[in-house]
């Protein structure tokens, strides 16, 4: 038994105390990675910047589509008001109305020209008045023949909105293909603000107004101000005031079929202003 606890004796002693583990030269590795980073991207550190330019959100359009007045801006200009009147004409009168319209106004396709070459519209027109009307570089003959439905339209809207016009211009959307694209009635011939009223007859269509932008935009209509304006059957949209001025509009194409739709835009055209620009 003695000799057992002295071999365990010597045997201790030679195996010792357990070693700890070498520790990694944390310093060395250190300063080779700062200058592995100093070499890719000298003088260069990571470091959060907030941004300098404020995040600017697209508007959503305004839609209107309840009867009343509806201002959409004001500006030096003036005030840009819509009255909107649903349902001016009764359904079934309106649809008995289409359907002669549609049949016995004498429409036809105009030729514009454009930067590019002359192009037809992608619509039917016809112009009624006694004097001739100029846009797009091209010109309507003037056609004092109007069709008794159409006097009898304008006479209701001249007593319900108390304002009187000289002229109109009718168009014929055929289907979804056909359209109008941005524009204002501007026209030396309209004058200053003119007041336009815009008759709807058949399928509804989206009417889009956007607002012109200002100087420093460079012509960019990314961020400005819109309004749809869905214009159904017998509906009444008169546009006054500044509206022409600083806003834009159109009826775009559409990707779903459409049946045809007629819109009146009665207007005052000025005999001196019309006779300078043709």
């Amino acid at each position: 038994m003695e000799d057992k606890r002295r071999r365990a004796r010597v045997q201790g002693a030679w195996a010792g105390p357990a070693r700890a583990a070498p520790r990694p030269a944390v310093g060395p590795l250190v300063k080779s990675q700062q200058k592995v980073n100093e070499t890719q991207n000298p003088g260069k550190f990571f470091e959060f910047k907030e941004p300098t330019e404020m995040y600017q959100r697209i508007p959503e359009p305004r839609v209107i589509d309840s009867a009343g007045i509806h201002d959409i801006s004001t500006s030096p200009s003036g005030v840009s008001r819509l009255r909107l009147f649903p349902l001016f004409i009764e359904t079934k009168e309106a649809d008995w109305m289409f359907e002669q319209l549609l049949r016995e106004v004498p429409w036809s396709q105009k030729t514009n020209a454009g930067p590019d070459g002359s192009y037809q519209e992608p619509r039917l027109t016809c112009w009624f008045g006694e004097i001739p009307y100029t846009y797009s570089r091209s010109t309507m003959q003037a056609n004092p023949h109007w069709h008794p439905l159409l006097i009898m339209l304008k006479d209701r809207i001249e007593e319900v909105t108390g304002y009187s016009f000289n002229s109109l211009l009718c168009n014929l959307y055929r289907h979804d293909k056909d359209s109008i694209d941005w524009h204002s009635d501007d026209e030396a011939a309209l004058s200053r603000n003119p007041v336009i009223a815009s008759l709807s007859f058949g399928d509804t269509r989206s009417f889009q107004m956007r607002r012109k932008p200002p100087p420093e935009a460079n012509g960019d209509f990314t961020y400005v101000e819109r309004v749809h304006v869905p214009l159904d059957h017998g509906t009444l949209l008169i546009m006054e005031g500044a509206t022409q001025e600083d806003w834009q509009h159109r009826v775009p194409k559409e990707y779903h079929d459409r049946r045809p739709r007629i819109n009146l835009t009665f207007r005052t055209i000025f005999p001196e202003a019309n006779r300078v620009t043709s």
